[in-house]
């Protein structure tokens, strides 16, 4: 289901102006605080009835200025999970997966109350009340709330942003089996680069009300006019080959083999791994004598050089790019130029296990343009 919004609005000392179209699956707003992400999402929902616009999931149609359509925020049919799970305090887990049940329209199609268990890991948590959860288990139940209302648009507004990392990491796989097994297109907020390569099919980054990138993963988290040269990252398609013995796990990939700490998917799944561009190392020649297990063949397709004392390359490594952040002084050295063949080293206990997520990252075309009234 394709989601297509396009609003303008003005505050006082800050307009919001963003149009895009992106396919089905999940789609990220990416951006630091202030960028717009938030208010765009209230939009969305109907909390904010911005000066004009056009929004849609779909065949839903949410918003049109110019033929004077509003729908309510209570007709919306979304499901919203908020940065705190929200539950109510009195009724057991079972009984707040219920209320979701309560609001779903008569003949709607939803998901059954046992598949969602099933889906969020949710079956021995059914009898205890919020009070007894841990944060993650909570925001689980609040996922299942939202989809057991029967949306057509799940809106996620930084849901971990409230979480310490082990309990982001519980929750995480949770929201890519939601983006890969349900049918509801999923608009999530986030400014974690690691969020945005595990979870996204389409990434659409903000800076002070605009649109300035949109697109797969890869392709975003590498523009460092739209994320910066701290925050530039790759995003990896590869495939488990193995688990070996001294904790390891080995990943093909289009240029090479890829090893990593030992992951939880099985041999033959496909994972999304992201990289740091400030952890890659370059090298002319593929070179030998090194600690490093990876070393990845790929050919350079471009060099963004900063104002500063930095340089960023970008490698097509099969159908996937790579950027590695470097000075310019080690360019010049290296006498680095588009259409040489490189070499990509990375150190294995460089990628934490935040940076591994499962699936592929979407390739779904996404438009861009100015929004019109």
């Amino acid at each position: 289901m394709t989601l297509s919004i396009a609003v303008t609005h003005r505050f006082a000392g800050f307009d919001l102006d963003v149009a895009f179209e992106a396919p089905p699956g999940a789609t990220v707003l990416f951006g630091p605080s202030g960028s717009g992400k938030t208010t765009l999402v209230n939009a969305v929902a109907g909390l904010l009835r911005p000066d004009a616009g056009r929004i849609a999931a779909g065949d839903w149609l949410l918003l049109d200025t110019a033929a004077g359509r509003f729908v309510p925020p209570h007709r919306r049919r979304l499901g919203y999970v908020f940065q705190e799970s929200r539950l109510f305090p009195h009724l057991t887990v079972r009984q707040n997966l219920g209320y979701g049940r309560w609001f779903a329209p008569r003949g709607a199609r939803a998901e059954s109350m046992s598949r969602v268990v099933e889906m969020l890991g949710l079956g021995p948590l059914l009898n205890r009340r919020p009070g007894a959860l841990s944060g993650g288990e909570k925001q689980r139940v609040a996922i299942g709330r939202a989809l057991l209302a029967a949306p057509k648009l799940i809106l996620a507004d930084e849901p971990l942003a409230a979480l310490d990392e082990p309990r982001k990491a519980e929750i995480l796989p949770y929201f890519e089996r939601l983006r890969d097994e349900v049918s509801v297109p999923i608009l999530y907020v986030s400014h974690s680069s690691a969020e945005v390569a595990r979870l996204a099919t389409t990434v659409v980054a903000l800076r002070a009300g605009r649109v300035v990138a949109i697109g797969p993963p890869g392709r975003v988290l590498g523009d460092v006019a739209a994320v910066g040269a701290r925050g530039a990252a790759s995003v990896l398609t590869a495939r488990v080959v193995a688990h070996h013995a001294d904790g390891l796990t080995e990943l093909a990939t289009a240029a090479g083999a890829l090893w990593l700490p030992r992951l939880p998917d099985a041999p033959g799944s496909a994972v999304r791994v992201r990289i740091a561009a400030q952890d890659v190392i370059l090298s002319r020649a593929r070179p030998e004598g090194l600690s490093a297990l990876n070393i990845l063949a790929g050919t350079i397709t471009g060099i963004r050089h900063g104002e500063g004392p930095g340089a960023m390359v970008t490698l097509a490594v099969g159908a996937d790019r790579l950027a590695a952040r470097l000075t310019r002084r080690s360019a010049e050295a290296l006498g680095l130029a588009p259409g040489q063949s490189c070499h990509a080293i990375l150190k294995t206990v460089a990628i934490a296990p935040e940076d591994v997520g499962t699936g592929t990252p979407g390739a779904g075309r996404a438009r861009t343009g100015p929004a019109t009234g």
